[in-house]
């Protein structure tokens, strides 16, 4: 997607994946202080949380989160500024919101982790009146529970399998588990022909294998569903505006135009094009 973006931006960018584990983390960051030529950096699990506490500041939606998805820097080389921003709440926002989803809704979280996090940063951005958030064990949502009194969030924690029933009433599912994650939940939910609201939005942050199997069940029973390719297909809209500024006036791109961008990034991904 980045590498379809900058060309169609007609930029010089070089997009390409960096191994790294959290005890490597701090020599990638200098590196990038000291070294010429670097634009941003993707972060992605299990180095959100830990690129937070080392970059110089947190923007936007960063610092109530305390992760980062994306880091920019600025300043000389050596004595770069490393700033992080989360771009994963707009890429949440912006494809519910391509599907129909609105604002003052009932939402739902299915767990506690990280993406759940900017979920609650997301249902913030919609007004949400009321959020479920549906964990295996609450104790382990300590984050969530901050960031929703920080953005204040109403968030009612539930037991994991009341989800059966009470994602009936909600306009808005996030479901941020792994792979299969909800695999038995959907199996029950099968069971039970649990109903959802008419164009009531799933966003299921796992893509891979999709439809899975929560999202089959959720359009059979009528509702609309948002595979997490979506999210991170606006996620990257977001960052390719971060990291090529002088590319972009007044959040339009030069020399082409939004749809032309987008539509290149789905072409690279195979999703279908918004134009």
């Amino acid at each position: 997607m980045h590498t379809a973006a900058y060309r169609v931006l007609e930029v010089a960018v070089d997009y390409r994946a960096i191994d790294t584990t959290v005890e490597q983390l701090d020599d990638v960051l200098a590196r990038v202080r000291a070294e010429d030529g670097w634009t941003g950096l993707s972060v992605t699990m299990p180095l959100k949380a830990g690129t937070a506490e080392r970059v110089d500041r947190l923007s936007g939606r960063a610092e109530a989160l305390g992760v980062v998805n994306t880091v920019t820097m600025s300043g000389p080389t050596g004595a770069r500024e490393l700033t992080g921003h989360n771009t994963d709440v707009a890429g949440i926002v912006n494809a519910v919101t391509h599907a129909g989803a609105g604002s003052g809704l009932r939402g739902a979280i299915l767990g506690g982790g990280g993406t759940a996090t900017a979920a609650v940063a997301a249902m913030a951005d919609l007004d949400a009146r009321e959020v479920d958030v549906f964990v295996r064990d609450s104790s382990r949502a300590a984050n969530v529970r901050r960031v929703g009194r920080r953005l204040g969030v109403e968030l009612t924690f539930c037991d994991w399998d009341d989800a059966v029933d009470r994602l009936t009433e909600a306009d808005l599912v996030v479901a941020t588990l792994p792979p299969r994650g909800a695999d038995g939940l959907a199996a029950a939910m099968d069971q039970a022909h649990t109903p959802v609201r008419p164009g009531a939005v799933l966003l299921d942050a796992a893509y891979d294998p999709w439809p899975s199997a929560l999202a089959d069940h959720w359009a059979r029973a009528g509702g609309v569903i948002v595979p997490g390719l979506e999210m991170l297909l606006y996620q990257a809209v977001e960052q390719v505006r971060l990291f090529v500024p002088d590319r972009f006036v007044a959040g339009a791109p030069v020399g082409t135009d939004e749809t032309t961008l987008v539509d290149a990034m789905c072409d690279a991904v195979g999703l279908p094009r918004r134009g």
